[in-house]
């Protein structure tokens, strides 16, 4: 009997001693397969995983005792293909399988059913597509992340009844159909993480998410969920963040929230919520409290003034009344507080920026009384300081104005007084002044030009006085500058035509005299001029007519002589009254000039006249035979009757002119709807020609025109309507001029100005490249940014560009952008929608929401800037080869900032070392600007102000969104006082500046 039982048990262990090679030898060739499968031309992961060394020790693989293998771990390894399921789940023991932040893409098989002894499965921040397959059978995952992986379709919610064991769940930022709220969720009892913002919910919050007790992580962020909060979720005393922005939730903050003890970040921004915040005054640990855009009333706990951790405080656009806690930001490293646009009263906390951390105080919009505290005039790290639209008054501590990382002042709208000090020239960073509307006096310090970094100062209605300096010439940057509605006097300094960037000038309702200096006039990127109500003299200096000037306003002065012809526009129509000197003679409320010839002058031009005449009569006669013998050479005779020539400027040249040097040898390049060709007036003036596309190219062997190049069309284009209708009412410097169109039942012609220096795309991806520099390529920046700012907010109706690229921002001869091409171009109708049923714009630019709904508006256009943003600082193509397949240089960027590698690293090798650190200024905004959501992206109007503020860079600080953040169990690890278990959204740093604006 003994001897049976031995002889049983030794067959048994010899059975298994023999299955163990077979499973190695199987395990072997599923590792193979999953290695063929995959590319990986940047690392060289796979190096090891070859037939001559054991599974157990390729990279990437761990086994357990018996030598089978229990974990695939391959973050972030650039891996890029289609995962073999059928491979990895034979592998019978896998545990684990860790493959977040790569570029794995295609959709995931039904095989994945078979990995049923997995307890940790990550695959987020991939570029999967399709549904995810039903997960029932894997009841031992504890950990299940498939975040911002490009999942859509229906999620498989009734799964995760079979998943009771799971502790960690993170499926936001996909692309899932909308369904309410997972009631299966309530059933994972062991959760400590939970992760479904961006995940398409709407509805409610179910009562029973507090009996989740274990949670230290809640975000239900960026969704479509509404009514009011579970009264239960008090019970979640555990809880460390509470994310629950971006929703359409209402009602109060129900009783008991305030045992929420353990609570560090609580954002409930831009919801509906009501009813007042005195449950907070018992979440002692707060970090960061974000509660903007919302209904809330009451007053603010004075509690709120104790917590010694709070160090990032924004409540802005609610009605919020009474004064601020005192005590607020005396205790912890206070970072920022934006309590803008509210109600609140009272006098400035004094002690906010007691240990020197605070970069951003922002007050904007309430009814607070008193002055700015002195203490605040030794915050050496404030960046902005917003106070403006209270009822402030007394003198501005003269330290403030010199305080060196200060990006902003902004105290308009207020009763502040006395002057500014000289010590306003040590502002190294200062790029806004704004002090409009109180009763500041004094003289402008002369000083002001050192503060090099201005770019716009806005000093209205005040009673500032003496002359405006001669050095303010020395501000290179100075993009506007408004004095209108003060005291000052003199003339207007010659210099100030030194300022080359300047956009805009308003000196009006001054006692300015003197001449209007030509300087002026040699302004490139000047676009607004008001000197009105002055007392200025002389005649209106000739210059001023080769600017592109969108409004002028140079009424109620002394002015004298002829308004230039250039000048005398219908927009302009009211520009020169209250100058009865001056004279015009297409302007009819003004004297026409030729009345005021004397017999002298009238008798010297008939003498002129009577010996020119048989001259002109000559030259007209040898003109038409030379014409005549032309057109005998010609198969298709021009009629001129069949051209329309429609002008948006006054021209100098004729359409004649324009139609022959419609020529193959003329052509220079392919718009996005059209050839480009470029014409040579007698003159020497060059002109940018665009003969737009037809939709039926069947046509284009048909013809009447000149030249047959010119080809019949049967209708107006969509795309040459879209242009014209955009440009012909556009007036400013950094969009493209267009001239005029010329049409006829053959062609569809439009005349630009033409820019020599070619497309940014061609200076930026050729080699072209190094005559480049960050300073050139930082002003082009700015310039399309302004573009597309007075685009989205300076016209009547705003403009949708849909295809804003790298290739359709020209450069003149200054290196200045014109942004062009408006052939997709929407204007916004006020009672129309978001949709589009047409596909417009460019691959590597379109914003991700686009290809999912065909919903564009300006956000829109903001994505797609920040590309080029991108491309300007990396010069990369918006889609490269080294970025994997069916990744972006948006994925790219975010992944590389989230990477141990150094962030100067993206930066362009032929931008100098010295310039890197600016580079990575606008590398943020772009980062901004391609926020996955539309409502997280900054306006264009945001956009233009940080370029303008050029805000130094802390690159510890430059976030991305959680396409790249840390994997779930590394940001475990890292959970602090910050934001926990996972990187900051950029995106709140956006909607935080933009409350500033």
């Amino acid at each position: 009997m003994f001897s049976t039982q031995f002889f049983q048990q030794w067959f048994f262990l010899f059975f298994l001693s023999c299955l163990i090679p077979f499973s190695k030898s199987n395990e072997l060739d599923s590792l193979l397969k999953f290695k063929s499968a995959l590319q990986n031309p940047n690392t060289n992961v796979f190096s090891s995983w070859t037939q001559t060394i054991s599974i157990c020790n390729f990279t990437g693989i761990a086994c357990n005792s018996n030598g089978l293998v229990t974990e695939i771990n391959l973050p972030q390894q650039k891996l890029s293909g289609i995962l073999p399921f059928d491979s990895i789940c034979a592998l019978e023991s896998l545990e684990k399988l860790s493959l977040e932040s790569n570029s794995l893409y295609g959709s995931i098989a039904e095989d994945l059913k078979n990995c049923t002894s997995l307890q940790y499965l990550d695959m987020g921040w991939n570029s999967f597509s399709g549904k995810v397959p039903d997960l029932s059978t894997l009841r031992k995952l504890k950990l299940l992340n498939l975040n911002n992986s490009g999942f859509s379709g229906p999620f498989p919610w009734r799964s995760l009844e079979n998943l009771t064991s799971l502790s960690f769940l993170s499926l936001g930022d996909n692309f899932f159909e909308t369904s309410p709220f997972p009631m299966e969720v309530l059933k994972l009892e062991n959760l400590y993480w939970l992760y479904l913002s961006n995940c398409s919910l709407k509805g409610q919050i179910p009562v029973g998410l507090g009996n989740l007790t274990p949670l230290i992580n809640l975000e239900l962020a960026d969704n479509q969920l509404s009514g009011e909060l579970p009264g239960d979720i008090g019970k979640l005393k555990n809880l460390q963040q509470l994310e629950l922005y971006t929703n359409s939730l209402t009602g109060k903050l129900p009783v008991g929230f305030g045992n929420l003890t353990s609570l560090q970040n609580l954002d409930m921004s831009r919801n509906n919520l009501q009813g007042n915040i005195s449950e907070l005054k018992f979440l002692t640990n707060l970090v960061s409290l974000q509660l903007f855009q919302n209904q809330f009333t009451g007053e603010i706990p004075e509690e709120l003034g104790e917590f010694k951790n709070l160090v990032e405080f924004s409540l802005y656009r609610n009605k919020f009344t009474g004064p601020l806690p005192q005590k607020l930001g005396t205790w912890g490293d206070f970072l920022y507080i934006d309590v803008s646009e509210n109600l609140l009263t009272g006098s400035i906390p004094p002690d906010m920026c007691k240990n020197g951390k605070m970069f951003d105080l922002l007050l904007l919009q309430n009814r607070f009384t008193g002055g700015i505290p002195e203490n605040y005039a030794h915050c050496l790290s404030l960046k902005r300081l917003r106070v403006n639209n209270n009822s402030l008054s007394g003198v501005v501590p003269a330290g403030i104005w010199s305080v060196p990382s200060l990006t902003i002042i902004d105290l308009s709208m207020n009763q502040f007084e006395g002057p500014v000090a000289p010590n306003v020239g040590k502002a190294n960073s200062l790029a806004q002044l704004f002090l409009a509307n109180n009763r500041f006096s004094g003289e402008l310090p002369v000083t002001v030009s050192e503060a090099s970094s201005l770019v716009s100062i806005k000093l209205s209605s005040n009673q500032f006085s003496g002359q405006i300096p001669e050095t303010i010439g020395g501000l290179k940057k100075l993009n506007s500058i408004y004095l209108d509605d003060n005291m000052f006097s003199g003339h207007i300094p010659d210099s100030l035509g030194s300022c080359v960037s300047l956009s805009v000038i308003n000196l009006s309702g001054n006692s300015i005299s003197g001449n209007i200096p030509a300087s002026l006039g040699y302004v490139p990127t000047l676009n607004s001029l008001n000197l009105s109500n002055n007392k200025l003299s002389g005649d209106i200096p000739n210059s001023l007519s080769s600017l592109r000037l969108s409004i002028l306003d140079l009424s109620n002065n002394q002015l004298i002589g002829q308004i230039p012809e250039s000048l005398s526009i219908l927009a302009f129509n009211t520009s020169f009254n209250g100058n009865p000197g001056l004279c015009s003679d297409n302007f009819k409320h003004f004297q026409p000039c030729s009345s005021r010839s004397s017999p002298r002058n009238q008798i010297g031009t008939l003498v002129a006249c009577f010996i020119a005449g048989p001259v002109v009569v000559l030259v007209a006669l040898t003109c038409f035979l030379c014409v005549k013998l032309r057109q005998n050479n010609l198969d298709h005779p021009l009629k001129p009757s069949s051209w329309d020539m429609k002008p948006y400027h006054i021209l100098s040249f004729t359409e004649k002119e324009i139609i022959d040097s419609i020529k193959k040898e003329n052509q220079i390049g392919k718009g996005g709807s059209g050839n480009v060709y470029k014409v040579v007036l007698t003159d020497g003036k060059e002109l940018a020609v665009k003969h737009i596309w037809i939709s039926d190219l069947g046509d284009r062997k048909n013809f009447r025109s000149s030249s047959a190049i010119l080809t019949k069309r049967n209708f107006r284009s969509a795309e040459y309507e879209a242009e014209v209708a955009t440009l012909s009412s556009v007036r400013h410097v950094n969009v493209v001029k267009l001239f005029c169109s010329i049409t006829s039942e053959d062609s569809n012609l439009l005349v630009y100005e033409y820019l020599p220096n070619g497309s940014l795309w061609d200076r930026l991806h050729t080699c072209k490249k190094k005559e480049m520099g960050w300073e050139v390529r930082y002003e082009v920046a700015l310039g399309a940014a302004r573009g597309l700012e007075y685009l989205h907010h300076g016209c009547d109706r705003p403009v949708i560009h849909r295809d804003v690229k790298s290739s359709n921002i020209l450069l003149d001869e200054d290196w200045k952008p014109r942004i062009a091409d408006f052939g997709l171009a929407k204007i916004v109708h006020p009672d129309g929608g978001d949709w589009t049923h047409v596909i417009a714009g460019t691959l590597g630019y379109m914003a991700p929401e686009y290809a999912y709904t065909y919903k564009v508006n300006e956000k829109s256009d903001v994505y797609s800037f920040g590309v080029v943003l991108m491309e300007l600082v990396t010069g990369k193509k918006p889609i490269e080869p080294e970025f994997g397949e069916n990744k972006d240089i948006v994925y790219w960027v975010r992944c590389k900032i989230n990477s141990k590698e150094s962030v100067l690293d993206l930066v362009d090798s032929t931008i100098s070392e010295a310039l890197k650190e600016d580079a990575m200024k606008v590398l943020r905004i772009a980062v901004h600007c391609t926020a996955k959501l539309p409502s997280l992206r900054p306006s264009m109007r945001v956009v233009v102000q940080m370029l303008e503020e050029a805000e130094p860079c802390i690159l510890t600080k430059i976030t991305v969104h959680k396409e790249c953040q840390n994997s779930p169990n590394e940001s475990l690890k890292n959970t602090g006082q910050g934001k926990i278990g996972a990187l900051e959204f950029e995106s709140k740093f956006t909607e935080k500046s933009g409350a500033m604006l």
